[in-house]
């Protein structure tokens, strides 16, 4: 079976692209930017909070290895998604806890996933459900950035 894609959002690229590139079932991950208004932007200018684009890891994963549930549940577990435009010292929009949906099989999917984490969490989700856009691959240099240093985590 080909594989499909799934794009999220959920602070620096770098550690969320680590917590989907090791997954069974994950073939391909690459780090970029979407949702915004710039075409070909760039770090510096997405940085500058002015685009719109968010910081995302575009996965393709084999949906007969790995579930798109299971890719939320990663989602969920790799962030703090309560926060509005951050992730710990990482403060502004491209930083937004955000699910970019491919179909509306993965929209339903992603607000029912949302709205458990609601319950079982307690607190207000600021996570985003929107329509994926254009993926915009981020320079080389932040492709697998973690694992070329042989570190799993950010922070």
């Amino acid at each position: 079976m080909a594989t499909k894609k799934a794009a999220f959002g959920a602070g620096c690229f770098w550690g969320v692209e680590e917590a989907f590139r090791t997954l069974a079932g994950v073939k391909e991950t690459a780090v970029g930017y979407m949702g915004g208004s710039t075409d070909n932007p760039t770090y510096k200018e997405v940085c500058t909070d002015r685009t719109g684009h968010a910081e995302v890891v575009q996965v393709a994963y084999d949906p007969e290895e790995i579930s798109y549930a299971a890719l939320l549940e990663a989602f969920w577990n790799c962030h703090d998604a309560t926060q509005v435009n951050r992730q710990g010292h990482d403060v502004g929009t491209q930083y937004r806890s955000v699910i970019f949906c491919h179909d509306e099989k993965q929209k339903k999917a992603a607000q029912e996933s949302k709205k458990k984490q609601q319950q079982k969490n307690g607190k207000a989700i600021a996570t985003a459900i929107v329509q994926a856009k254009e993926f915009w691959r981020a320079e080389e240099y932040h492709q697998k950035y973690l694992m070329r240093r042989g570190i799993n985590v950010c922070h």
